[in-house]
């Protein structure tokens, strides 16, 4: 009988094969490779970061000490060279930096600056006779009545006693005006060497201070050119409690009367025991002390002048046409405001304030800001003038009413400039002007006042 049957051999292989072709098939879902791989990146990003951030910061800093160690010895260039000069000096000169203040000539043009000729006069004053112990009228005859007019006020044999009536008529502009403006006797005091005077008269140009009681000390003045050194003389006045607080701090007097710049003269026999007054005779009266100069500036002794004083005349007085120059106050525009300051600050009593503004509210003295139009109220620390009959008059005025009422002359230089209207050519300058023109120094001691 035949098999029917057949063989199929199948080897492991094969089998293997087979069982793969009959195995189900399963579909596995695609992963997303994108999201994870960014996400495994920052992972290691993060973990490299906390790792290794002290060198990430240590690296920058090392490169900018290397920077900065191999410029050490190095020439800078010269864009460089002017930059760092230009931080290390002080700048430009002031003249540059403060063009809307004072503005000065160059110091080649100063050098070769000359006083203006002298032009003719043709001022409603022109001739100013001051009164003395010669005046008889003022003196034998009327010493009683006005004495009996003098209680209260510090009117003496320095200023001549000036009556109400007289102060009246000295306000009335007249070709010659007939004054008191101190040296009323020769028994009045302030005395000066006769050396001194003799030096006083060859002055044509002076720039003045003072220091009475030893409240102060002596600023030199600074920023001349030679021209001014020259043509100018420096005076600084002290009495004799100065000399010897000044000798005590090592500052002495030298053979030839100066100290540095400074002529130092001695004044005796001081009229008033209050300082603050004495003060104000050099300061107000320099056309009498000066009795030969054409200019002269006053500079207050708490501050240092640090300018060519030809130039500033030029500026203040020669470009601008005018015959006095003072500064404008900085706080206040009128009389009245600054009579409360003054007594706020305990710089005057109540009552003498009171007397002097109810004399000018009966002249009727208005509380205007502006006069003869310029600022009323002046600062006064700085004064610079041209010694003409009516800016004498002017500061004869001013001089007479600080002894009649108050020694804060800011009260009554509003109230002269009011009265005397016919001076119209007066430079009243800013404040950034005078602190241009001087160094504040302030008051280094209280100064004494006379005991005899």
């Amino acid at each position: 009988m035949f098999n029917n049957s057949i063989s199929i051999s199948v080897s492991d292989e094969d089998s293997d094969e087979l069982a793969g072709r009959m195995r189900p098939r399963v579909r596995r879902k695609r992963k997303k490779l994108g999201f994870r791989g960014k996400n495994d990146f920052a992972k290691r990003f993060l973990r490299k970061l906390l790792r290794w951030w002290p060198v990430l910061l240590f690296l920058p800093a090392a490169g900018l000490l290397l920077f900065e160690a191999s410029r050490i010895g190095r020439k800078p260039s010269p864009a460089v060279d002017a930059g760092l000069a230009s931080q290390k000096k002080p700048g430009p000169p002031v003249e540059k930096r403060l063009q809307g203040c004072l503005k000065l000539l160059p110091p080649e043009e100063l050098e070769h600056l000359d006083i203006p000729l002298d032009k003719e006069l043709t001022s409603p004053v022109m001739k100013v006779v001051y009164i003395s112990d010669n005046d008889k009228p003022y003196v034998e005859g009327n010493v009683t009545n006005s004495e009996h007019h003098m209680e209260g006020t510090r009117f003496n044999l320095f200023t001549g006693y000036q009556t109400l009536e007289e102060r009246e008529k000295s306000f009335k502009v007249s070709k010659t005006a007939l004054l008191h403006c101190g040296f009323y006797s020769e028994n009045g005091g302030f005395k000066i060497s006769d050396e001194d005077k003799s030096y006083l008269q060859t002055c044509k140009i002076a720039l003045s201070t003072c220091a009475f009681g030893g409240g102060d000390d002596l600023y030199q003045p600074i920023g001349m050119s030679e021209s001014s050194l020259r043509k100018v003389c420096y005076v600084a006045f002290w009495d004799e409690v100065t000399l010897a607080a000044q000798e005590a701090e090592g500052h002495k007097i030298g053979e030839n009367q100066f100290i540095g710049k400074w002529r130092i003269v001695i004044v005796r026999n001081l009229p008033f025991s209050d300082q603050r007054l004495n003060g104000k005779i050099p300061k107000m009266l320099s056309h009498r002390l000066f009795p030969h100069a054409r200019y002269s500036i006053w500079v207050d002794s708490k501050s240092q002048f640090r300018r060519d004083p030809l130039g500033v005349l030029d500026a203040l007085l020669w470009r601008s046409n005018s015959v006095i120059a003072i500064s404008e106050h900085g706080a206040r525009s009128s009389v009245y405001d600054e009579a409360k300051a003054i007594v706020k600050k305990h710089k005057a009593t109540p009552e003498e304030v009171e007397v002097q503004l109810t004399q000018y509210r009966r002249d009727g003295l208005p509380e205007d800001k502006r006069f003869n139009g310029k600022k009323a109220l002046a600062e006064a620390s700085v004064i610079v003038r041209e010694h003409t009959p009516l800016t004498n008059m002017l500061m004869c005025l001013w001089f007479n009413e600080v002894v009649r009422f108050t020694s804060r002359d800011q009260l009554s230089f509003p109230y002269v400039l009011w009265r005397l209207k016919v001076l119209k050519d007066i430079n009243m300058f800013p404040v950034c002007t005078r602190k241009d023109l001087v160094n504040s120094m302030g008051h280094i001691r209280k100064a004494k006042p006379l005991t005899s």
